[in-house]
C-alpha cells in the first residue's frame, strides 16, 4: 500500500475537505454505511476500521452510535494524528493502530469497514487483506467497502477518471488540481473493475455480496462473513 500522498503535512491537513468533493453522496455513503453495519452490530458493537486515517468515518459513527467502540488501523501515522484531532473527546472509545491489516487485534468484530482504502491496495496484496478482514469478524458480521472500481475495458477507465475528475470540479476543486488528481490516481492507483473486487469479496469467503452503492467512478459493497 502507497501512502507517500499521506505523508505530507499540506496534503494531510487539506484531506478532510477531500472526500465531500470528490465521493459524490459522501455524507450519504457514510449514512449508508451506518445502516448496513447496524443491521447486525449489537448496541455495544466492537467494529474494526481499516483505513482510518483522518477520522471521517470514525466520527460519524461513533457520532451516531455512543454505544460502539472501535479500533482503527491506518499505515500513515501522520493521518491518524490527524484522526485523533477529528475525533476530538470521541477519540477515548476508539485505539488506533499504525501499519496495515496484520497490526489489527484478532477480535472477533461484530463489523468491519474498509472505505476509501481498498484502491491502495496492490491487486496481489488485494485477498490477502480481504482474507485477514474475513478473519477478524464473528460468524455473519458485516464488512463495507466502498473505493475505485470501474470497467478496465479500452477506452473506460480514462472515461471514467475524467468523469471523476470533471465532478470534483463541478464540486469545487481547482480545475487545474482535478486534473492533476486525475493523471496521478491513473499512473499509480490498481483500480479494478466491479466484478473483480466482488470475486474478490466471495473468495476471500464473504457471503451475499450485495452492491449499495455506485456514484461515478466509485463502488460500494455490503458483504458477511
Amino acid at each position: 500500500m502507497s501512502i507517500e500522498p499521506f505523508s505530507d503535512p499540506q496534503a494531510v491537513a487539506r484531506y478532510a475537505e477531500g472526500p465531500p468533493r470528490q465521493v459524490p453522496g459522501f455524507a450519504d455513503l457514510q449514512r449508508m454505511v451506518l445502516l448496513l453495519l447496524a443491521e447486525r452490530a449489537p448496541d455495544d458493537a466492537r467494529v474494526l476500521v481499516l483505513g482510518a486515517g483522518g477520522g471521517l468515518e470514525l466520527k460519524a459513527f461513533a457520532e451516531a452510535r455512543p454505544s460502539w467502540r472501535f479500533d482503527g488501523v491506518d499505515p500513515s501515522a501522520e493521518m491518524l494524528d490527524l484522526a485523533r484531532r477529528t475525533l476530538g473527546p470521541l477519540a477515548a472509545r476508539a485505539i488506533l493502530h499504525h501499519g496495515l491489516i496484520d497490526t489489527a487485534p484478532a477480535g472477533p468484530f461484530d463489523a468491519a469497514t474498509c472505505l476509501l482504502t481498498l484502491h491502495f491496495v496492490a491487486r496481489e496484496e488485494r485477498l490477502g487483506t480481504l482474507r485477514e478482514l474475513r478473519g477478524r469478524l464473528r460468524p455473519g458480521a458485516p464488512l463495507v467497502v466502498a473505493h475505485f472500481s470501474f470497467p478496465q475495458g479500452e477506452g473506460e477507465r480514462d472515461l471514467w477518471l475524467s468523469r471523476y475528475a470533471a465532478f470534483a470540479a463541478a464540486s469545487g476543486i481547482e480545475p487545474s488540481q482535478a486534473e492533476k488528481a486525475r493523471a496521478t490516481i491513473a499512473a499509480r492507483l490498481p483500480i479494478l473493475a466491479p466484478e473483480e473486487d466482488e470475486q474478490l469479496l466471495r473468495d476471500a469467503g464473504f457471503g451475499t455480496v450485495s452492491l449499495f452503492y455506485a456514484g461515478f467512478a466509485f463502488r460500494g459493497w455490503v458483504a458477511y462473513a
